[in-house]
């Protein structure tokens, strides 16, 4: 499922206040503007910029050099704006621990704009905003499944349901790897090729196990055994088979013992490597998992075991 994100002032507030440190001011009754306009680009301000008179941007950013000019009521005449400002603006911020002057609150309060402030100085905050909003405002997809940190490396396991995913994960859990979401990860597209997974706030440290329930995996392993973000680099698809049929559905899945798992997965508009393993009794899958993503990371660093032994079996015939 594929959606854009919306974003108003409340959903901001709560997003970026710890670590942006903002206080809430002023205009609390305009938390449902909306910063992610969806109008057409010729009409649409710049999402984030310095307070101006004639270019609009939906969220003003006032420094100190700012502040000081706007100390004086007639330096913010509305009639000094090119553009209508209630229409065009959703949220002043001011930097620099600096208190807001009473003509930029006034102007707030006029035109139901809320007032952020924050101590972070201008460029700072202007660079993390900036950031973090290309974050939360990226295309997003949920797709099913458990997104994993193994070896360093984000991992969607996916599969049909009752596949054994979520005992995996945990089985992967107590090989000291991390979790970071389970059964509806959200992946956004952050830049150009890559694609970061997250964890909905109301699932973080969740797991859910078939015959065990909900397990809280921060308390049960500890904090370090969950994160809330990864990249996705790799994708496990578990494929459920019957025992009777194990060598065939494998030849069937991975095709012949040499081939190549070029198999990929479009995630975003973004090819992310995805590698089938059947399922079947007796297979070791937390171990299979681990195996695959060693693989990965070699063949992404240029190392290519099937191509390497084909090579020395040539080298060995050439030489007898």
């Amino acid at each position: 499922m594929t959606n854009k994100s919306r974003l108003t002032v409340a959903n901001a507030y709560a997003e970026f206040k710890d670590d942006l440190k903002l206080e809430w001011v002023t205009g609390t009754d305009g938390g449902d503007r909306l910063l992610s306009s969806e109008r057409g680009a010729a009409k649409r301000p710049r999402l984030l910029g310095p307070l101006s008179f004639n270019s609009p941007n939906r969220i003003q950013v006032i420094g100190k050099a700012e502040s000081r000019l706007f100390e004086h009521a007639e330096q913010l005449e509305p009639s000094r704006f090119e553009y209508s400002l209630e229409q065009s603006c959703e949220l002043f911020i001011v930097t620099d621990n600096t208190k807001p002057p009473e003509p930029i609150i006034n102007l707030a309060k006029k035109a139901k704009i809320p007032l952020f402030v924050t101590p972070l100085a201008y460029s700072e905050l202007f660079r993390t905003l900036r950031y973090r909003l290309t974050q939360v405002l990226a295309e997003s997809e949920i797709i099913h499944g458990v997104l994993m940190d193994v070896h360093g490396t984000g991992v969607l396991i996916t599969g049909e349901a009752s596949v054994g995913k979520s005992e995996l994960a945990l089985e992967l859990i107590s090989r000291t790897h991390i979790l970071v979401a389970d059964d509806a990860p959200e992946f956004r597209r952050i830049a150009p090729g890559t694609v970061e997974g997250r964890c909905p706030p109301l699932l973080q440290d969740f797991l859910e196990v078939r015959g065990l329930g909900v397990l809280n995996i921060a308390r049960m392993y500890g904090d370090a055994h969950t994160r809330k973000r990864k990249i996705l680099r790799f994708i496990i698809n578990l494929k459920n088979v019957k025992t009777s049929d194990f060598e065939n559905s494998l030849e069937h899945i991975v095709g012949e013992r040499l081939g190549e798992p070029d198999a990929q997965r479009d995630v975003l508009g973004v090819s992310i490597p995805q590698r089938t393993i059947p399922v079947a009794p007796g297979r070791n899958l937390a171990v299979l998992v681990e195996a695959a993503v060693r693989d990965y990371i070699l063949r992404s660093g240029g190392y290519n075991a099937t191509r390497d032994l084909v090579d020395k079996q040539a080298q060995a015939l050439t030489q007898t």
